[in-house]
């Protein structure tokens, strides 16, 4: 018997806000930018990387480029991508 795998893609389990929300929350809780940065990513995965490209007006391939591993975008492409995603950045 042939055992198969996948690799494991979080955006498979982002379903619903509570989830993005603690998952977003934990990665910024980390304190890891490049963390931070592909917990984004899988987010905007879950949602839809054509929906946010049209809300942030850019393209899928800079969104994808932006919020990969060792990728450093402007705070500006953050900022947009958070409030897609119907986030806020806040200082508390």
């Amino acid at each position: 018997m042939k055992i198969t795998t996948k690799k494991w893609d979080a955006s498979e389990y982002l379903d619903s806000p509570e989830m993005i929300h603690e998952y977003l929350k934990a990665a910024f809780e980390e304190g890891d930018s490049e963390l931070l940065m592909i917990a984004i990513g899988n987010v905007a995965k879950a949602k839809g990387m054509s929906e946010i490209a049209r809300e942030t007006n850019l393209s899928r391939q800079n969104l994808y480029k932006a919020l990969s591993a060792n990728s450093s975008p402007k705070f500006e492409t953050v900022k947009k991508v958070i409030e897609a995603l119907g986030c806020k950045l806040a200082i508390a």
